[in-house]
């Protein structure tokens, strides 16, 4: 069916592998599909070119409030660009911003959220906005976080950690599924076959498990490594992909640390297995 399938996540949450093992199923290709291709497969909604091929403007005629009034129809216009669901990656909080949904509802058919143990995306935070690691805690804690624009993109409204993720998982009449980093690293036959019933694909056992071959984290490390990664900074002062392990936090934060993340965002951690009811870290 027509309409925007949302790949959303705060960011380093395990978005890109998502949009790398749906390219790779979909596609099912003999190779892995190179992941400067990713782009193809899976719009960007914070791209300024999108309101600029929409009105036939420069990014540099557009304002701030223009933009936020174009946003519905761009949502609109990409959902209903091709026959089928459209796939679009997003770091924005579902919520309404200025009066506006950051995400349209008209124009969304569903969404795939992928949630990440905070007490690791601090550190591939930290790493990939070059900030030490309390500065990235920091902004991980603050109730209205907003990444600034960069070249060529609109600013991301974050919210807090638990705050981005109730803003998706207790959107109201939101098609939903929800995965786990975590799932997907450990159990990933069992995490991927899931996706495709949510889509509403058959079970093809040795497509799934290819896809999740040339999707791999060292697939895509080797990659970048080779070829660079379009997505990562442009100044190249970090590599996109980092180390993609689980439990990193335990030997690279402080307990104190820790307990400043466990203290924030408790609630959405104990829901999602991070911690125990009361509060002892669990992954």
């Amino acid at each position: 069916m027509p309409g925007i399938l949302w790949l959303a996540s705060y960011p380093k949450s395990g978005n890109t592998w998502l949009r790398a093992y749906l390219a790779n199923l979909f596609r099912n290709p003999a190779r892995p599909i190179p992941i400067n291709e990713l782009p193809n497969h899976a719009f960007g909604d914070n791209f300024l070119i999108h309101y600029e091929q929409f009105t036939g403007k420069k990014a540099e005629e557009l304002g701030p409030e223009e933009i936020a009034g174009l946003r519905p129809k761009v949502h609109e216009w990409i959902a209903y660009s091709k026959s089928d669901t459209v796939m679009v990656k997003t770091h924005s909080a579902c919520i309404v911003a200025g009066g506006v949904p950051l995400i349209t509802p008209a124009a969304t058919a569903g969404a795939i959220y992928v949630i990440r143990n905070p007490l690791d995306v601090v550190l591939s935070f930290a790493n990939h906005y070059q900030t030490d690691t309390d500065s990235a805690i920091d902004m991980m804690c603050a109730e209205r976080c907003v990444m600034p624009p960069v070249p060529g993109q609109l600013e991301q409204v974050l919210l807090d950690w638990s705050g981005h993720v109730r803003s998706w998982i207790e959107a109201p009449d939101m098609n939903l599924h929800v995965m786990r980093y975590e799932d997907m690293s450990r159990t990933p036959y069992k995490t991927f076959a899931a996706l495709s019933r949510f889509l509403g694909l058959p079970e093809e056992k040795d497509r799934i498990r290819r896809a999740i071959r040339f999707s791999s984290f060292k697939e895509m490390k080797k990659q970048e490594k080779a070829g660079g990664f379009v997505e990562a900074r442009p100044d190249g002062k970090a590599k996109f992909f980092r180390e993609g392990k689980t439990g990193s936090w335990r030997a690279d934060l402080t307990e104190s640390q820790i307990a400043k993340i466990i203290e924030a965002h408790r609630e959405i951690m104990t829901k999602f297995g991070y911690v125990s009811p009361d509060g002892a870290p669990i992954e």
